[in-house]
């Protein structure tokens, strides 16, 4: 079938070609987005009578892909899409050229054109491009899916990106959200007069996070060399430098399972600050992201609306679908079908709606909420702060320092501790009683000392480090010290490692990171946020390779190889 399909269109290409016309065009200058011809439609028709037919004075060209195409004889209706909208255009036989209607006869849903012509409303109301000339721009040899639903599978939507994008308008505007966003934090942190700066992917040594490196080979040098995991012992030389506020948006690489929230490769915001601790972090935290989720908070009542609508809407066409039958106009058993298929997507708009709904209400109240899948998160600040033993305590049932109850409750959880470190059986189970607690914005305050060597021990007890880990709906977003700056203490805790740990660990000897401090590093706060899952939560998107436009995935097997 699809050979078929692909025939008849090379055969339309090669057509195009035979009149002369390339059919993977040229520069098409002066296109103006869908959105501001609407816009300006719209101002136009708020000035006229409401019963008046005339065109705006001034007409619109614009291109994009054909995603609806209706062909009438004399007349083909179809929808153009472009980056960021989506209208109607009209090509009639009279109002086009021979050669332009040839060619119009020639077009397939996906071709990309470009059309010049009037605007103005149909009887119906619905905006059109009143088409006086076309031209082709790229000519599709396969078929765009007829529904989005044929990419209903998460791995052919990540592995043929280009498909989800041209399908499915909510995809490509979450990708411009989260332009939008990374913008809007490289400019609060400019604001803070922060620098932008960048540091090595290719490293020697690598270090600052508990993880396992990807290794690669350098064949000039002779030498095997890390992808990095983290860029934060550099950013820390240049605060020895006297670079007093870096910050980087780094491309990170962990060899690491693969789950919603984990993707070996993934975008890092990590910021230091001299003079500054983890409390300074905190702030910059809450202001950074609840600033970020202000406009679409905005948002959450006008997208509850058209969920309704569109839930309405399915049902009325349940109801025409049974008065089809009824008239015997309509297979009983294919609209049955169909309807079962309506009634389970309105049913799930309505479910959605219901939490964007509980969102719109506390914005009503001056709040910053948004849903995250059936919850709202409240991002309004200041955001609730949590000693990690005294959530340790609350939900574990055991203190800190009793490292016997607390291995009685790892095994009770089915943690293998026989073979862990004290501090390495304490954070399993935080993680397994603690952490699946965690919805609403918190910060988790002062982590055992011996699960973080790069960061400073409080000075009332040694045994506590001065760092943050903050979570949001379950999740781990952002990471946070007073740093540690003294390079006796820092070589020692790199020296150690704990049982338990494995090769996932932050206890990577960097001599020159060392020697660094011993010329003398500010006291300072850093913070390390990850941002591909700040994403998810502001776009309520519930798996991480949603947000990344090529995540990675295992390789294809084509078939008939090895």
């Amino acid at each position: 079938m699809l050979e078929k399909v692909q025939a008849d269109r090379q055969a339309k290409l090669d057509a195009i070609r035979a009149m002369g016309i390339d059919p993977y065009g040229w520069r098409y200058d002066n296109v103006e987005p869908i959105p501001s011809i609407l816009k300006r439609h719209e101002d136009f028709a708020a000035g006229k009578d409401a019963n008046a037919e005339e065109p705006m004075p001034t007409p619109a060209r614009t291109a994009g892909r054909i995603v609806l195409l209706r062909d009438m004889g004399k007349m083909i209706f179809a929808h153009l899409r472009d980056a960021e909208g989506q209208m109607q255009i009209a090509l009639r036989k009279n109002a086009l050229s021979e050669a332009n209607w040839g060619l119009a006869k020639l077009l397939d849903l996906g071709d990309v054109i470009g059309v010049q012509g009037p605007v103005q409303a149909t009887r119906t109301g619905e905006v059109t491009i009143w088409a006086e000339e076309i031209t082709i721009l790229c000519k599709g040899l396969l078929p765009m899916p007829e529904k989005f639903h044929g990419l209903s599978d998460i791995e052919t939507r990540t592995r043929q990106r280009y498909l989800d994008l041209m399908t499915n308008p909510d995809s490509a505007a979450r990708f411009r959200k989260r332009v939008r966003i990374i913008e809007h934090i490289r400019r609060k942190l400019n604001e803070r007069n922060y620098l932008e700066v960048e540091t090595p992917v290719l490293q020697s040594i690598y270090g600052g996070a508990a993880a396992r490196p990807f290794t690669t080979h350098h064949n000039t040098l002779h030498c095997d060399l890390f992808l990095r995991i983290s860029p934060e012992l550099y950013l820390k030389r240049l605060l020895v430098g006297g670079m007093e506020r870096v910050y980087e948006f780094s491309r990170n690489f962990r060899n690491e399972g693969i789950d919603a929230s984990h993707n070996p490769e993934f975008t890092l915001l990590e910021l230091y600050e001299a003079y500054a601790d983890y409390n300074v972090m905190m702030e910059i935290a809450e202001d950074v992201i609840s600033t970020a989720a202000a406009p679409y908070a905005e948002q959450v009542g006008p997208e509850a609306d058209r969920m309704e609508a569109d839930a309405a809407r399915l049902d009325a066409a349940c109801q025409s679908a049974d008065k089809a039958v009824a008239a015997g106009k309509v297979d009983a058993e294919a609209a049955r079908h169909a309807n079962e298929r309506r009634q389970a997507e309105a049913a799930e708009l309505r479910k959605t709606a219901a939490v964007y709904r509980q969102a719109a209400e506390l914005v009503a109240k001056g709040r910053v909420a948004l849903p995250y899948g059936d919850t709202v998160i409240d991002y309004t600040t200041p955001w609730r702060r949590a000693k990690y033993a005294d959530l340790l305590e609350a939900h574990a049932g055991v203190k800190i320092d009793d490292v016997p109850a607390v291995r009685q409750k790892a095994r009770q959880l089915g943690i293998a501790e026989h073979k862990m470190a004290d501090a390495v059986v304490i954070n399993e189970v935080f993680e397994a009683t603690a952490e699946p607690t965690l919805t609403q914005p918190t910060f988790v305050c002062d982590y055992p000392a011996e699960l973080c060597p790069l960061t400073r021990r409080d000075p009332n007890d040694p045994n506590t480090a001065l760092r943050f880990e903050l979570f949001i709906a379950q999740m781990e977003i952002a990471n946070a010290y007073t740093e540690l700056n003294d390079p006796a203490i820092q070589k020692n805790t790199l020296t150690q490692q704990l049982h338990g740990e494995g090769d996932e660990t932050m206890r990577v000897m960097d001599e020159d990171f060392v020697t660094a401090l011993m010329h003398g590093m500010p006291p300072a706060g850093g913070m390390g946020v990850g941002i591909d899952r700040v994403i998810m939560l502001l776009t309520n998107t519930a798996s991480i390779r949603d947000v990344i436009l090529f995540p990675l995935l295992k390789p294809e097997v084509v078939s008939g190889s090895e």
